[in-house]
């Protein structure tokens, strides 16, 4: 039995054409050491980044129908991180079939990470190629199938006023302003209710027992407003 028929069994998906396999296993590091024009990965790397997205993004709004965009967001990119990658490109043993320039062989390429992520990606556009969507989706609910199981809850937004600004400044360098509209209570048991503005335009409000979570809140209201309307 060859490695590729291995590697196959491993993906469990037999290819029609092995050659998009092969081309999924070749690093850019070829072309470049040969300094000519070589096919490699990229390509199916671009289009498997796209196809993982679909199906972990379907995925993810079967299993959790209350979550809104954000939520599903963060739960998709907890999944498909880069690290997250490279753990199943080496679980599958991705390295040890890559096509590799001598000066990356020499230097470790075949364990890093970045590597091996890229490989899963042009895998899974191959995959997608050879037998269509139905055979990718097969073949990533199988690789994800234990990462699904123990995500129980949607992943949260751990830092809103952080995520806030971010989507902000993407359209404008200002930052979002936050203002305190009311604080009532006594010392020990204080009410806030924070606004926060973006260039004089107020988005959101939000109440918390301190300044500090009062801000969190509007941040969180402003988003969700924000994402709706996108």
């Amino acid at each position: 039995m060859s490695t590729l028929a291995e590697l196959q069994q491993r993906l469990g998906h037999p290819f029609r054409d092995e050659n998009l396999l092969r081309l999924a296993l070749t690093h850019p590091s070829v072309a470049h050491d040969a300094n000519a024009p070589i096919p490699h990965n990229q390509r199916l790397e671009f289009l498997g980044d796209s196809i993982l997205e679909i199906i972990l993004s379907q995925a993810l709004y079967e299993k959790f129908p209350d979550a809104d965009e954000g939520q599903l967001t963060k739960s998709r990119a907890k999944l498909a991180n880069s690290g997250s990658l490279a753990m199943h490109g080496r679980s599958l043993g991705l390295g040890a079939h890559l096509i590799l320039s001598r000066g990356e062989e020499n230097t470790g390429g075949r364990e890093r990470a970045s590597a091996l992520t890229d490989t899963f990606e042009a895998v899974l556009g191959a995959i997608y190629l050879d037998g269509g969507l139905t055979a990718a989706r097969e073949f990533i609910l199988r690789e994800f199938a234990a990462d699904f199981s123990e995500l129980v809850a949607p992943a949260a937004i751990e830092n809103p006023k952080g995520e806030l600004q971010e989507l902000l400044q993407a359209k404008s360098p200002t930052a979002p302003v936050y203002e305190t509209i009311s604080a009532e209570g006594p010392d020990h048991d204080r009410s806030f209710v924070c606004a926060v503005l973006h260039e004089g335009v107020e988005l959101a409000r939000g109440t918390g027992k301190s300044k500090r979570a009062a801000e969190s809140d509007a941040a969180l209201a402003a988003l969700k407003k924000l994402r709706e309307e996108l």
